[in-house]
């Protein structure tokens, strides 16, 4: 038997679809990988080997240089938080939560903000205004016009980029647009099972310019399991400048009397969305953890 090294590409009904060179791979796990707990992912790189039939086995997933947990990808370079203006309206809520996984899987974010054309008096410069002064791009583009998208072209070159955000705000067009030989389904609603809300099904690695974009399923909210409350203050990186000032450590930045991250955010040095959004996030993360603790009784 040879053995092979390759890119998952993606899963789908129980097989992996495995890249080597410039061959894909229908693939299934080997016995002795199911008998232990193992985490296959989009994106992993893995040791492969292949018999007398087509079909190949997967023996081993090797190191990754990073996970990311929603959606969930490995080995990620870029990831394209893309969002529309209007319809559905931009939350600045489920933008932190996607950045706030990016940041606790140490991977480089920016965010895309389409349907920009249509965007209401004000919120492209609003959004800018929050997330550029903390180091993240904001790239407004319009995937229907074409606008803005040569630049967010060259920024994906040669890198393995993953598109996350809720479902309609087209990140499907937008990868078109990028590419026009990606030939995603855009919207159209499949007769054969009468649904068209969310097109893309399932997570999956696309060839593009000396590397791979990434389109994912949408969503309508975003949980976090797997995300712990302990790890949340890393993913907002602009408190990091304020604690010093803080009368307690650690600090919660919630009830303490003494706060520089509290102070900051009445100064308007953090945006206020962005702190509503770090105390949303923390409820949310005790929430799941009280449920998982009445789930063990």
């Amino acid at each position: 038997m040879s053995e092979l090294q390759g890119r998952v590409l993606k899963n789908y009904n129980g097989y992996y679809y495995v890249q080597v060179g410039e061959v894909i791979y229908t693939c299934k796990v080997k016995g002795k990988m199911k008998q232990n707990r193992f985490s296959l992912a989009t994106g992993d790189l893995v040791s492969l080997e292949m018999g007398a039939k087509e079909e190949g086995m997967i023996k081993k997933v090797l190191p990754r240089k990073n996970f990311l947990l929603r959606p969930t990808m490995a080995n990620v370079d870029l990831l394209v938080v893309t969002f529309a203006s209007v319809s559905p309206d931009f939350s600045f809520l489920l933008a932190d939560k996607l950045l706030a996984l990016a940041e606790l899987a140490r991977i480089p974010a920016l965010l895309v903000i389409n349907k920009s054309d249509l965007a209401p008096a004000g919120l492209v410069e609003r959004i800018k205004n929050v997330y550029e002064p903390i180091g993240y791009e904001v790239h407004a583009i319009s995937a229907l016009k074409n606008e803005g998208i040569e630049e967010l072209r060259e920024r994906l070159r040669k890198k393995i980029c993953v598109f996350g955000g809720p479902s309609g705000v087209g990140k499907s067009s937008t990868i078109n647009a990028i590419d026009s030989q990606v030939a995603l389904r855009t919207g159209e609603v499949s007769e054969k099972i009468g649904r068209g809300k969310h097109t893309t099904r399932y997570a999956q690695l696309l060839p593009f310019d000396e590397g791979y974009i990434a389109d994912t399923p949408g969503f309508g909210n975003l949980l976090l399991e797997g995300m712990e409350e302990k790890n949340l203050l890393q993913c907002f990186r602009e408190f990091a400048a304020y604690e010093q000032s803080c009368k307690f450590s650690p600090c919660t930045h919630t009830h303490e009397p003494i706060c520089g991250v509290k102070e900051a955010v009445a100064a308007g040095r953090i945006a206020e969305s962005r702190y509503e959004s770090y105390l949303a996030i923390k409820q949310e993360l005790k929430e799941l953890k009280e449920k998982e603790g009445r789930k063990l009784w």
